[in-house]
């Protein structure tokens, strides 16, 4: 099989995708399938997993994810063998969730509300490249934990007046160490394998909202921190962080209480085999099939 059928891509417009996994030719031994942005798209588009998943993998059939569009991008299927030599025939569906009807609400709780779920936060991580996840979703984390090289945050509907800056730092002291970036920006490093030692998030212009904020530290517990400014750093200040997830709450309801985790080691990636999918894209009426 050459390079252009190891997998399959869908354009999406902008809008929110349900990714099915509906059945697979080897019962016995599934493939699984990796859903992630195509080169360059990763900030139009953020993966909605389970709580309990660590990585946008549906391991086997009757399984899924949401996928949310911000912008018109595509997306890319990818299907790998359960074991060297084993099936890599799937089929998998991505269903358009309607938006309905909304309710009618005062204007400006309605503003407030939704600019608050359209956070999303990119992680450059050791070993995975760029990861986006949207706001109180981990990247990299307790359960998974791995080298976090740098990070950007995004607001589109970001309110009025309110202003959101945030740093990272290196334990070397690299150039750019502890210097403050308006949303949107990139901080840190790509395939230099400098890990980041710290997080400072800082948000103005508002009494309202503050960050709830959870990272990990190599062979530290999960600190929480929560707060219109907030700073994220292990024991000594030089523990490499290896998960991080920023969400932001109404100040009238947010938890005080901390909540440590232990760090658990890191798994063993899975192998990585030729993969083969077929996607359906499905569509109000009508139902179009990739082979």
């Amino acid at each position: 099989m050459n390079n252009a059928e190891q997998q399959k891509v869908a354009s999406l417009d902008r809008g929110l995708f349900f990714i099915n996994y509906k059945s697979a030719e080897d019962a016995q031994s599934p493939p699984h399938v990796i859903i992630a942005p195509a080169a360059g798209h990763e900030r139009r588009m953020e993966i909605i997993l389970h709580p309990d998943a660590t990585e946008p993998t549906l391991w086997e059939p009757n399984s899924g994810l949401v996928v949310r569009v911000n912008t018109p991008a595509t997306l890319q299927v990818q299907v790998r063998p359960r074991k060297p030599g084993g099936s890599r025939a799937a089929v998998v569906r991505i269903e358009p969730i309607p938006l309905g009807r909304m309710p009618a609400i005062a204007e400006p709780s309605k503003g407030l509300h939704a600019a608050t779920e359209g956070l999303t936060v990119l992680g450059h991580v050791a070993g995975r490249g760029d990861v986006v996840v949207g706001p109180d979703a981990w990247i990299a984390g307790p359960t998974a934990p791995s080298r976090v090289e740098g990070v950007a945050l995004e607001w589109p509907d970001k309110p009025a007046g309110v202003d959101i800056r945030y740093a990272v730092q290196f334990a070397n002291g690299q150039a750019g160490s502890g210097r403050l970036v308006p949303l949107g920006t990139y901080a840190g490093t790509r395939g230099r394998a400098l890990p980041l030692t710290g997080v400072v998030l800082e948000m103005s212009g508002t009494d309202e909202l503050e960050f709830v904020a959870e990272a990990g530290f190599l062979n530290a517990p999960t600190l929480r921190a929560v707060g219109r400014r907030v700073v994220l750093s292990g024991p000594t200040g030089r523990e490499p962080l290896v998960g991080l997830r920023i969400g932001i709450e109404h100040t009238a309801t947010v938890e005080q209480v901390a909540t440590p985790q232990v760090v658990t080691p890191i798994e063993p990636r899975k192998p990585v085999g030729t993969p083969r999918v077929r996607v359906f894209r499905s569509r109000p009426r009508q139902a179009s099939a990739a082979r």
